[in-house]
């Protein structure tokens, strides 16, 4: 099975290559274009410099099979307790258990952190893996926004689905 860990700057051109074969070949993403590795760099310091997990799962040799992250789910303080949560597995990871593994670690660190609610904010409401896995670990589903995206010439839906953290909404934060 895959070792979890932090991600390290040499994983990052392997994080980059997964999203790009996501981007470019299927609806998990919004985004058209893939990002280069200085945007994907970015993005780690964006949310590592939040103090946000960002996490990736590597075999024996090192590899990596896929990463997955939290970051803040709005930018205005209220939101500050509330984690969008990402996962992308290598295409030849899929159904291996890869993804589950990444999505528990990164909702324990969450939890560790304060946080009090995860969303899952899904591209396409056919990615039935992803709302798997997502349901698997507690998620429920909260809605659907109908036909909000545009990819590969045709209208996608985005499904969103939340799972509460600690003790939730049943005590105030910390």
């Amino acid at each position: 099975m895959a070792t979890i860990r932090q991600t390290r700057e040499q994983d990052l051109a392997a994080c980059q290559a997964i999203y790009a074969h996501w981007v470019e070949t299927g609806t998990g993403s919004f985004e058209l274009e893939a990002p280069g590795l200085d945007e994907i760099r970015r993005r780690h310091a964006e949310v590592t410099g939040r103090g946000m997990p960002w996490l990736v799962a590597v075999d024996a040799a090192g590899t990596v099979l896929g990463y997955a992250y939290a970051n803040w789910f709005r930018p205005r303080p209220a939101y500050r307790y509330a984690a969008e949560t990402s996962i992308y597995v290598a295409p030849d990871c899929q159904g291996s258990g890869v993804g589950r593994a990444l999505l528990a670690e990164l909702l324990r660190q969450c939890e560790t952190a304060g946080l009090r609610q995860a969303l899952a904010v899904i591209g396409d409401s056919a990615n039935a893996g992803s709302i798997r896995v997502h349901r698997a670990l507690g998620f429920e589903m909260v809605g659907t926004m109908a036909a909000v995206g545009w990819k590969f010439g045709r209208w996608l839906d985005v499904v969103i689905m939340q799972k509460p953290l600690g003790s939730g909404a049943d005590t105030g934060p910390d």
